[in-house]
């Protein structure tokens, strides 16, 4: 299927890695030409490899979104790149969290600055480039966490629970505009990290090694009706598809990707 999204123009925060780094490389495919953006110059430079390797086009711009200058230069520099950005997707952001017992308010609001604050900056610095032009997309990776909260990951439940939230609000703000606002929800995910964990998983509660790790959650804590962990590459496929003009009716929404995961009624 032809999503119709060659030469669109997106900056994907937070793509040096893991899901970020599977939608820079979806939409590359689909043709858009992607700004890549992380903290460490060294793996955000090898996501746009691949990308210009591919025959696509891509270039990287750095920086903590959480600090207001750092975020108006990636904006900027994003803008500059391609001569506008058609296409936001607000990955970037920290799951670190101690949970209730040992987070204190200042970590919260780190946490949410972090998360939420962030994606707040861009949308702020290039939806009016968007409004311009007459069309765009601004697309937050939220999680299951906002519908299912964690007590161990109280934090970071409530900041994406504030992306689903403030997605509506840009939604109806946005009327007219030509631009769609959604939020794109993962349940747990097989990334790289994932795979790190389920590793350290595996030596603490005496298992094998990662793939049994993995079953014994499955079987566990992160059954779900799929029985199977969301792949990277099915995030970023959705993304592509709300991304492209073949999602313009999909505007205000919460999409899981979660295999069932949530127990609730969408």
């Amino acid at each position: 299927m032809d999503l119709q999204l060659r030469d669109k123009r997106a900056l994907v925060t937070g793509s040096s890695s893991g899901i970020g780094r599977a939608i820079a490389l979806s939409l590359a495919e689909e043709g858009v030409d992607v700004v890549v953006h992380g903290r460490d110059a060294d793996r955000a430079q090898a996501t746009a490899d691949v990308i210009v390797k591919a025959g696509g086009r891509a270039v990287v711009v750095l920086g903590d979104l959480a600090e207001d200058a750092a975020a108006a230069r990636a904006a900027a520099e994003a803008t500059a790149a391609f001569g506008g950005i058609d296409i936001l997707v607000n990955n970037a952001g920290t799951a670190e969290d101690t949970g209730w017992a040992g987070a204190t308010a200042t970590d919260w609001l780190s946490l949410y600055d972090s998360n939420v604050a962030s994606a707040v900056r861009l949308i702020g610095a290039l939806t009016p480039g968007m409004r311009d032009g007459g069309w765009g997309r601004v697309i937050q990776i939220g999680s299951a966490a906002s519908p299912y909260p964690l007590p161990e990951r109280a934090a970071y439940s409530a900041a994406k629970a504030a992306m689903a939230n403030l997605t509506v609000s840009l939604a109806k703000e946005l009327t007219g505009t030509g631009i769609t606002a959604n939020t794109i929800s993962p349940g747990p995910t097989l990334t790289d990290r994932f795979r790190e964990l389920t590793s350290s998983f595996a030596e603490s509660h005496g298992l094998s090694d990662s793939a049994a790790a993995i079953r014994a959650l499955l079987d566990g804590p992160l059954a779900c009706p799929s029985a199977r962990l969301v792949e990277p590459a099915e995030i970023a496929a959705l993304v592509a598809l709300v991304a492209s003009p073949l999602g313009a009716s999909i505007n205000g929404a919460n999409l899981r990707i979660d295999g069932g995961f949530t127990p609730t009624v969408n």
